[in-house]
């Protein structure tokens, strides 16, 4: 990793150029001595990351991952222990996810070793996850008398369907990469050795796209979770209609004519 932040404590940022000089902002979690557990000073850094990666220009997707041993291994269950029900009220940590889930760049999960709880949770709030053959998902909260708090009962209800969330939930028990490609969450499951470079490559890929049209496609997709089909081909097609506004799309489509390679401006 290079250019790693010195105001951050818990996490390493980086930017990688692909071929076309453009970039992709990388965020390792960086708690090894915990399993990368998910504290609340964790949480701050990684979405005050993300949201400078959104704003900056330069920039057209996200990654975010942990290390082989474990992605994260879940909330910081001591930093919640002897929290009382109106402590947690008042400290609302989970405000924190909502506004990761409303980045408007793609953001993909490279994921392996353990990804449990909070940080399966986490995953779910990235638009793409690349899994490590090895990776063991899995919500173990009814094991400590809880249930998912980070969107777990709902987003991965929505990824995987109630039967499935309902039977990992409910149990508590981990499933393999495998279990969780077959259900519908897990893009790509790749051999251990390569799953970073894998999720690299296609963040790569996916920051070499016009960003006003990335952004449009991730919001309008994230729009079939929170509204009718009519309401959300009605989004859609407001945001095509949109983007013919823009100099990419005026630039993508005499490219095309012309036989030639795009020059993205993010206009």
């Amino acid at each position: 990793m290079s250019e790693n932040s010195p105001s951050y404590k818990n996490i390493l940022v980086s930017r990688l150029s692909n071929s076309k000089g453009l970039m992709v902002g990388m965020i390792q979690l960086n708690r090894p001595d915990v399993l990368n557990a998910l504290n609340i000073e964790t949480m701050g850094e990684l979405l005050n990351a993300l949201e400078a990666f959104d704003k900056d220009k330069e920039i057209g997707c996200m990654l975010i991952t942990g290390n082989q041993k474990a992605f994260a291994a879940g909330a910081d269950i001591k930093e919640m222990a002897s929290q009382s029900a109106i402590d947690m009220y008042i400290r609302d940590q989970f405000a924190t996810w909502d506004k990761i889930r409303k980045i408007k760049k793609p953001i993909i999960a490279a994921a392996s070793g353990f990804v449990l709880g909070g940080g399966c949770e986490l995953t779910l709030t990235c638009d793409i996850i690349v899994a490590a053959e090895s990776t063991k998902f899995g919500q173990p909260e009814i094991k400590l008398g809880v249930i998912p708090g980070a969107g777990g009962t709902q987003r991965l209800t929505r990824a995987i369907g109630k039967a499935k969330a309902m039977e990992m939930i409910l149990t508590g028990r981990m499933y393999t990469a495998k279990e969780m490609f077959d259900a519908g969450m897990v893009s790509r499951v790749v051999d251990d050795e390569v799953y970073l470079e894998e999720a690299q490559a296609l963040a790569k890929e996916i920051a070499s796209m016009p960003v006003l049209a990335l952004q449009m496609a991730k919001e309008s997709v994230l729009k079939s979770f929170d509204t009718t089909i009519e309401g959300g081909l009605e989004f859609e097609r407001k945001c095509f209609y949109l983007l013919f506004a823009s100099e990419d799309m005026k630039e993508g489509m005499n490219a095309f004519i012309e036989k030639r390679k795009p020059n993205w401006k993010g206009k």
